[in-house]
C-alpha cells in the first residue's frame, strides 16, 4: 500500500517532507499571499538607488570633498549591497523588492562582469611589473629579491627611501645590468635604457621619470610613477587635490611623448573608474582591464579593496595581467606581458 504525504510509517514516526512538497508548498504559500507586492518596498527602493549610483556615478559632484572621486574608487565593491539586498527580500517574502534587484544586478554585470573571464593570453615580447615597495619595509632586499623573481624584464619600484636606495640596487642588480633612481622612483631593466629624467608633476620633489628601453621588438617610453597620497577625513572628505594636479601634469608628460609605444608603470593612488585620472586613463589602456583575470585588486596588501598600482600601455598589446604574492609592504606588485 502507498503510503499519503505525512502518514506515519510502519515504526511510529511520520515520513519526513520530500524536496518537491517542500518547493511546491513554498509556492504555493507565496502564490496565496497577496501582500507580496506590497511588502519589501523599502528594499525595492534601495534597490533602484543602488543601481543610480551605478549608472550615475559619473554625475556624483566632486566640489563636495571629492564624493564622486570617493565613490568610484570603490565602485565595484557597491555590488556587495546587492545579496544584503536580496536576504532582506527573501525574508520579507516580497516579490517586488525581489524583482527590482534585477535592475543592480544587470548592471553591474555590464559594468565589471568582463573583468570575471580571464582574458590572458600566451605569447608577448616584454615582460613587466611595478611595486609600492612601503618605505618602512622591514625586508627590502627580499622584496626586492622577490618582484626579481617574477620574471619580469623591466621592474619599476616606488616609494624607495633614500637610506635603503643601495639595498635595493645590491639585491637587484644580478640580475639587471641597467638601472636608474629619480627621487624616490627608479627602473630596473634587462635591457639597455637610455634618455632617462625626471618628470615633473608638481609636487616639489621627484616622484616620476621616465627612459627609454631599448628591447628586443623596439624602443618603449617607460614611465614611473607615484602620485600623492589621498585620504578620507570626516572634516574634508576625499583629499585628492594634489593627486588630481599630479595626474593631469604626468597626463600631459605622456601626451607629449614623441615614442609611440609607451608603457607607464606605479602607483597611481587611484582607480580606472576615477574620473580625477582622466589626463592619463583617457589616452591609456589598463592591462588588468584588457588581459587581467579578475579585478587584481593591489590595495590593501592584507585584503585587497582596490587597484591603485596600475600598468598601462598605449601602442602596444597588453597580452596578459597579474597580481604577484604579498611581500612585507602594504601594496601587492603586480606584472604583465605586453606584444611590442
Amino acid at each position: 500500500m502507498v503510503q499519503a504525504y505525512g502518514a506515519e510509517t510502519g515504526h511510529g514516526e511520520a515520513e519526513p517532507p520530500r524536496p518537491a512538497s517542500r518547493l511546491r508548498d513554498l509556492r504555493n504559500k507565496w502564490t496565496r499571499d497577496r501582500g507580496i507586492w506590497r511588502r519589501g518596498i523599502v528594499v525595492a527602493v534601495l534597490a533602484v538607488l543602488l543601481t543610480l549610483l551605478m549608472v550615475c556615478h559619473a554625475q556624483i559632484p566632486n566640489r563636495f570633498g571629492n564624493l564622486g572621486s570617493l565613490v568610484e574608487t570603490f565602485l565595484p565593491w557597491i555590488g556587495a549591497g546587492i545579496p544584503v539586498l536580496l536576504v532582506l527580500g527573501l525574508v520579507r517574502r516580497s516579490a517586488t523588492a525581489l524583482i527590482a534587484l534585477l535592475l543592480p544586478l544587470v548592471v553591474w554585470f555590464n559594468l565589471f562582469g568582463g573583468l570575471l573571464t580571464g582574458k590572458s593570453g600566451p605569447g608577448g615580447d616584454l615582460t613587466v611589473a611595478t611595486h609600492n615597495v612601503n618605505a618602512d619595509n622591514p625586508d627590502p632586499t627580499g622584496t626586492a629579491q622577490q618582484v626579481a623573481g617574477s620574471g619580469a624584464d623591466v621592474v619599476a619600484l616606488q616609494e624607495l627611501p633614500t637610506g635603503q636606495v643601495a639595498t635595493y640596487e645590491k639585491a637587484l642588480d644580478g640580475r639587471f645590468p641597467y638601472h636608474s633612481v629619480q627621487g624616490t622612483v627608479g627602473l630596473w631593466s634587462k635591457y639597455p635604457i637610455s634618455d632617462t629624467r625626471p618628470v615633473d608633476i608638481k609636487m616639489g620633489w621627484t616622484r616620476a621619470m621616465r627612459s627609454t628601453v631599448t628591447a628586443p621588438g623596439g624602443k618603449v617610453a617607460v614611465y614611473v610613477a607615484h602620485l600623492p597620497s589621498v585620504r578620507v577625513k570626516l572634516h574634508a572628505g576625499f583629499t585628492a587635490s594634489q593627486r588630481d594636479e599630479s595626474a593631469d601634469a604626468l597626463g600631459e608628460a605622456i601626451a607629449d611623448e614623441p615614442i609611440e609605444r609607451v608603457v607607464l608603470l606605479g602607483d597611481l593612488n587611484g582607480t580606472m573608474n576615477d574620473r580625477a585620472l582622466k589626463g592619463v586613463t583617457s589616452q591609456m589602456r589598463s592591462t588588468q582591464g584588457a588581459a587581467g583575470d579578475g579585478f587584481g585588486f593591489s590595495w590593501p596588501a592584507s585584503f585587497p579593496m582596490a587597484r591603485i598600482d596600475q600598468i598601462m600601455v598605449r601602442g602596444v598589446e597588453p597580452l596578459s595581467s597579474w597580481t604577484l604574492a604579498a611581500t612585507d609592504s602594504d601594496h601587492l606588485p603586480i606584472a604583465a606581458r605586453v606584444r611590442l
